[in-house]
């Protein structure tokens, strides 16, 4: 009689990582497959959108012209401006005609001439909108789809650290451990199909891993308040700073051309410009300024000014804390625009390989069970 072979904790090992990718897979797929669509959101819209270009023809209206000006065609209240680094774009006004409203419309102007610029349709909109909610409710509704999505984002950094127990050899010699860096493109399909799944998940994995704990953030609530205390700054903190300032009502108000003046001149390097007016949520001005040669294309520096015109504080974020920056970064970390294009690019393969997995390995099991059946 034949022995029976010990259940080894590799084998243990191996079954939750088939087990969990089968019982996952398809959700996976969709999931990774529409984040690498996404990776590259951006740039779909823009290859589909009108480019509004506008012609410089001297200088530029003042400011408070263009606002005065707008506010004769558009009711509503005036939220944010927001500025471009380069002569030839126009500037987007954001109005909010119901205070309630969340994010309000975005006018495009043109600061030459305060022509109020209408872009046509985009078709891409409807298209990444319908893989953004697969990526984040699998196009259910987000009560329901949003906690599947996380909890199959769990599965997924399991399956990505078992992956790696079993990319290991058993016997742990150079000569077996470095075929898990390579693909034979001359063996048989299985083996192909075999080192697709083994090699590039472990290239991926990284990736993988980074983009699976930043993403459970939106699917938990709890999980994004403990990742914050663990951090030890808040993650999306969307809450205004607290100065402790009056505001003299005899003072003479600074118009918004003087504070634009204000912010250039405390943070001196060209740069797009985003300035929220005050209202409800603050009493002051709160801009934000890109430095167009800084490494990232979405870090900023912030800079909170008065309504009388006096700088209440300036936020550098090369100055903040690690954990702060960190905290901050949640998003660009989770969708690769950290760094710009390169990022993105590197997202975008490391997700086109996730999307691969679910299928390579349901293809390793099949070949098995046929060898089994034999």
């Amino acid at each position: 009689m034949k022995k029976k072979k010990k259940y080894t904790l590799r084998k243990l090992i191996n079954d939750v990582h088939l087990w969990l990718g089968l019982g996952s897979g398809i959700i996976l797929f969709l999931v990774c497959l529409s984040g690498t669509i996404l990776a590259f959101e951006h740039e779909i819209k823009a290859a589909f959108s009108q480019n509004l270009v506008v012609e410089p023809s001297g200088e530029k209206l003042n400011i408070e012209e263009l606002k005065t000006t707008l506010a004769k065609t558009h009711k509503g209240i005036l939220t944010s401006i927001t500025i471009p680094e380069k002569s030839n774009e126009p500037y987007t006004f954001t109005i909010k005609e119901n205070p309630r409203e969340r994010r309000g419309t975005n006018l495009q102007v043109n600061p030459y001439t305060a022509e109020t610029l209408i872009p046509e349709a985009n078709p891409a909109d409807a298209f990444c909108f319908f893989f953004f909610k697969m990526h984040r409710w699998l196009l259910l509704d987000s009560a329901i789809g949003r906690p599947i999505v996380g909890v199959a984002t769990i599965l997924f950094l399991i399956l990505s650290i078992t992956g790696l127990v079993l990319w290991f050899p058993k016997k742990l010699k150079w000569k077996n451990l470095k075929s898990g860096f390579k693909i034979k493109t001359k063996a048989n399909w299985k083996r192909v199909n075999h080192d697709l799944h083994n090699t590039l998940g472990f290239y991926a994995l990284i990736f993988i891993v980074i983009m699976g704990i930043t993403g459970l953030c939106w699917s938990f609530e709890s999980y994004k308040n403990g990742l914050s205390d663990l951090i030890g700054a808040e993650i999306f903190n969307r809450s205004s700073p607290k100065f402790d300032y009056e505001e003299n009502t005899n003072d003479i108000t600074a118009s918004l051309a003087e504070v634009i003046t204000t912010v250039n001149a405390t943070l001196d390097y060209p740069g797009e410009l985003s300035v929220n007016l005050p209202g409800e949520r603050s009493a002051y001005y709160s801009i934000r300024k890109y430095n167009a040669s800084n490494f990232s294309p979405v870090t900023y520096d912030a800079v909170y000014i008065s309504k009388a015109g006096a700088v209440l504080g300036v936020e550098k974020f090369s100055e903040k804390p690690f954990n702060v920056q960190v905290a901050s970064l949640i998003r660009p970390i989770h969708t690769g625009e950290v760094y710009g294009f390169f990022s993105k690019l590197i997202y975008f393969i490391a997700c086109l390989i996730a999307t691969s997995l679910p299928v390579t390995g349901t293809l390793i099991w099949l070949n098995k069970m046929k060898k089994k059946k034999k």
